[in-house]
């Protein structure tokens, strides 16, 4: 029975010092936000790309998927696109 009693004031013991150090890390939180001159390091996810780029893609995209369809409709092969599109803009290596 002893036993018992000296393994529950244990448990109760460590629960309390989990506590405290949650407590401890929970205060300098708040105070790092408090500090305007402080700065945070929040993980964060990879960077949101902007509207207009999304719309460039999205354009990029359906244009890419016209092409295609055009050159499977009228039996282009892919070097005669580029070549059509290189003496159209003067480019050479045109994709």
């Amino acid at each position: 029975m002893k036993q018992q009693k000296k393994a529950n004031v244990m448990d109760e013991r460590e629960k309390l010092r989990k506590f405290r150090e949650l407590d401890d890390a929970f205060a300098q939180a708040l105070q790092q936000l408090d500090d305007p001159n402080h700065r945070l390091d929040i993980p964060t996810g990879p960077p949101v790309a902007s509207a207009q780029s999304q719309r460039k893609e999205e354009s990029e995209r359906l244009f890419e998927e016209r092409l295609e369809t055009l050159m499977r409709e009228y039996q282009f092969a892919p070097e005669s696109v580029v070549a059509l599109l290189e003496s159209l803009t003067d480019k050479p290596g045109v994709p």
